[in-house]
């Protein structure tokens, strides 16, 4: 009976050998890269345990404007040094003269550190030439003067740019194609996502430096420069923002503590953004809140600003000869108007002055003749349509903007257009009218350029990292159905008239520095809780135009300031920028 135990103890014994054995053939020749349901990389973590790293760049492509000017980061020269420089004599004293500091500051900030860093906390200390030059030359181990990107603390175009978040946050089958590791950050909105697969990492840029079981040097003062192995990586975006007019944008827009809305601001001639803001702001602890949503490219109620459609079936229908007067003591249904009587009023007057009554007639009107007129027209002026470029990239659809909508005016109920009353409602830009601010730009653009509809850019184009063009994006036209060159310059005139008549919605504008023409619009959006949409939509200089602008805000009430002020702020300061730029070239 002994002996059978015995047995048995011998044969469990050799049984567990050969299980401990075949474990340690699985970890050392198996599955050394992705052990156990965690998918641990051993040689990767064997590496790590007796390295001490820091990345300079985590690889990823990065934004820039369009001057070159980096969007989402910032390029500094920095102090880098390794935390087992506390457990060495090294010469700090040096270090710290010619970084122009007290000794002690330089130790004091390598107490608490375990991991390597750049010298100076969350504002890292920026050296010039000459200083990480000499620091270099001492060739103290874990002692660097190296150029690193930190992200910036400020999110400039948040929306419009977008966020990343980590690769294992996401269903895998966006890239099913591609080994990506857990922590590699993707593109969640914004430009990151509509330009992921162009800007995902191809490889870190690291310095490694091997440390022994003390956390001391291993090979003396010798450092391992890591960096992606295709040199073409990371690419660089040229967005077609302009840094110094977006920074100017954001903080015209907070000054004036809009909450909900924004502004948008087009170069016109090469139909690009040079600025673009969006409030509430995007948070990137809350990701998908409130912030998240770009109200630049989301439909809204417009209110008078639709009246710019309106006017140009006018013009193209003969509806509004100078010599008809409309009553405009009277709301659109024919009641008086005890808010804003403004009395008789030709159709330039009425355009000028907002009359609610002349638009209402004229659309009546014109419905009987066209039923589909308000769609005609829309698309003749892209304001139902999307505005951003879009096209084929390597055989595949392509667009630009992420989250763009596209216009709309009687949703799903085409039967209201048969009603005089409803035609009388959308005519003002009510009922069920919606369009987005980037359209309501695009649309003042194309007018200024006499009729020309033109897809709007984000993107200039994709840079590879040696500087040669990866992508370039052309112009391109919306399509051909457009409005005649007659029709916009009547439009241009009118636009010009709400500036330039002394009783018009934008009288307030006449002496800017550049003159303007626009229109203004107040939506009723929630009677009951008196919330109104406030716009002010336009372009200028008038006589040669180069920017078109939106200024919108969402959601407001009556009590809060109109769209004027802030448009006419924008305005002033492009206008000093330019003549600052002229004379620093001149």
């Amino acid at each position: 009976m002994k002996i059978r135990r015995l047995k048995w103890l011998g044969v469990f014994m050799m049984m567990l050998l050969f299980v401990l054995i075949g474990r340690l053939v699985d970890i050392q020749l198996w599955n050394t890269e992705s052990f156990s349901k965690h998918q641990v990389n051993l040689i990767e973590a064997s590496v790590k345990q007796r390295s001490q790293v820091l990345t300079v760049d985590d690889g990823r492509g990065k934004f820039y404007d369009r001057d070159g000017e980096p969007l989402t980061h910032e390029e500094k020269q920095v102090l880098v040094l390794f935390p087992f420089l506390k457990k060495m004599e090294w010469p700090a004293d040096e270090v710290a003269s010619i970084l122009g500091i007290r000794e002690d500051q330089l130790r004091q900030e390598i107490l608490n550190q375990k991991k390597p860093f750049a010298f100076g906390g969350n504002q890292p200390l920026e050296l010039n030439e000459y200083q990480s030059k000499a620091i270099n030359n001492l060739k103290i181990p874990g002692v660097f003067a190296v150029k690193q990107k930190f992200n910036s603390q400020t999110m400039l175009a948040g929306q419009l740019l977008g966020l990343t978040v980590q690769y294992s946050s996401l269903p895998k089958e966006r890239y099913p194609d591609l080994e990506l590791l857990p922590d590699t950050r993707v593109g969640d909105k914004g430009l990151q996502r509509t330009f992921d697969e162009f800007l995902l990492s191809s490889g870190e840029s690291k310095l490694v430096f091997h440390v022994d079981a003390n956390g001391g040097p291993m090979f003396g003062v010798d450092v391992k420069y890591v960096e992606p192995a295709n040199p073409l990586y990371p690419v660089k975006v040229i967005t077609t923002l302009d840094k110094e007019l977006q920074e100017t944008a954001e903080k015209i827009v907070d000054n004036y503590q809009i909450k909900k809305g924004g502004l948008i601001l087009l170069d016109i001639e090469k139909s690009e953004i040079l600025a673009s803001v969006s409030r509430p702001v995007l948070d990137k602890m809350q990701p998908n809140g409130s912030g998240a949503i770009n109200h630049m490219f989301t439909q809204h109620v417009p209110g008078s600003v639709f009246k710019t459609i309106i006017a140009a079936a006018a013009i193209d229908y003969e509806s509004a000869p100078p010599q008809r007067m409309f009553d405009c003591n009277q709301t659109i249904d024919g009641k008086e108007e005890k808010q804003r009587p403004l009395g008789m009023l030709n159709f330039q007057n009425s355009f000028s002055q907002s009359c609610n009554r002349a638009f209402a007639e004229v659309s009546q009107e014109i419905a009987k003749k066209d039923a589909n007129f308000f769609e005609t027209y829309a698309d003749k002026l892209a304001i139902t349509q999307y505005s951003g470029w879009q096209g084929n990239l390597y055989h595949s659809a392509f667009k630009q903007l992420y989250g763009e909508q596209s216009g709309t005016i009687w949703k799903d109920q085409a039967e209201l257009k048969k009603d005089p009353k409803m035609i009388a409602k959308t005519a003002i830009g009510q009922l069920n009218v919606q369009v987005t601010p980037l359209a309501v730009a695009n649309m003042m653009a194309t007018i200024a350029r006499g009729g020309e509809k033109q897809m709007v850019k984000a993107v200039k184009k994709v840079e590879f990292n040696n500087g040669t063009s990866a992508i370039d994006f052309p112009k391109k036209e919306i399509d051909q159905n457009t409005i005649s060159p007659y029709t916009a310059m009547k439009l241009q005139e009118l636009l010009r008239s709400v500036v330039n008549e002394p009783k018009g919605t934008g009288a307030s504008l006449k002496d800017l520095p550049y003159t303007v023409a626009g229109k203004s619009g107040t939506a009723q959006i929630n009677i009951t809780e008196g919330k109104l949409n406030k716009w002010f939509a336009g372009y200028f200089p008038y006589e040669n135009p180069k920017y078109a602008l939106v200024a919108v805000n969402l959601d407001t009430t009556e009590n809060t300031r109109g769209m004027v002020a802030v448009f006419a702020e924008m305005v002033k300061a492009i206008y000093t920028m330019n003549h600052e730029n002229s004379s620093k070239e001149g």
